[in-house]
């Protein structure tokens, strides 16, 4: 898990920090780059588990959160990080899907695990 290097542009639109969770390496450069590109700090994680573990660790503002990924899917991941929220009696941080699932019942399964927005 790496932060983002790359400086944001002086007329970046966002502030802030947003962890990347996505298996892919390729997807994990070209969304970090871009949302540093936007003004963002970027921390990344490669599954589910490195995700809690970064969320256990730092306070980010946003998730954005693939669904399928070996070890701990997005879907297990969200209603963990919930179920610590909720214990914790922690706000909740926004969490997104990043899915290229478009059937009926992906937008639900999203909503149902916890996310915020698919």
């Amino acid at each position: 898990v790496q932060p983002g290097t790359a400086a944001p542009a002086p007329d970046a639109p966002l502030c802030g920090r947003v962890l990347l969770v996505e298996d892919n390496g390729v997807n994990r450069l070209v969304g970090s780059a871009m949302l540093e590109q936007l003004g963002l700090e970027v921390l990344l994680a490669e599954d589910g588990e490195q995700a809690l573990e970064v969320l256990a660790a730092r306070d980010v503002d946003c998730v954005l959160m693939d669904c399928q990924m070996p070890v701990l899917d997005g879907y297990a991941a969200t209603q963990r990080w919930r179920d610590t929220e909720r214990g914790a009696g922690r706000a909740r941080l926004p969490i997104v899907a990043l899915t290229a699932n478009a059937l009926s019942g992906d937008f639900d399964r999203c909503i149902a695990a916890g996310m915020d927005a698919y």
